[in-house]
């Protein structure tokens, strides 16, 4: 049975982004995914392998424990599907430390091909002091 992007999306939520499965991101990414990351006046891209995504999320596991992560809204428009999602995790120190973000997936062929991210980073940081 052939997925929806959304329910790619969505899967690839529930098993790689949450933390919980991270070695399995190659099954949802493409082997290079063009990742744009949206910082308000500061916006640039990155490309990211299954592998180097899998790293990026062991590095928040390492800095917030085993986070939960909360989707607060999945929407889909063909290939292209929107997330919203809050992450709350703690620091080293017991600091409870809370993400929220979006992003838009591109899907083609059933994989992750690239994405738009923003985060409250500007909230991350006022939780830090």
């Amino acid at each position: 049975m052939v997925k929806s992007e959304k329910e790619i999306v969505s899967e690839f939520f529930k098993i790689v982004r949450s933390g919980k499965e991270i070695e399995r991101a190659s099954e949802f990414m493409a082997e290079m995914v063009i990742a744009h990351q949206v910082q308000a006046e500061n916006e640039y891209s990155v490309t990211r392998s299954p592998q180097d995504y899998s790293n990026h999320v062991q590095e928040m596991k390492d800095l917030y424990g085993d986070f939960l992560l909360e989707v607060q809204e999945v929407l889909a428009d063909g290939a292209k599907v929107y997330v919203r999602w809050r992450q709350t995790g703690k620091t080293i120190d017991g600091k409870e430390t809370i993400e929220i973000a979006s992003a838009v997936y591109l899907v083609r062929n059933g994989k992750i091909v690239e994405y738009w991210i923003q985060i409250d980073r500007k909230g991350l940081e006022l939780q830090k002091n």
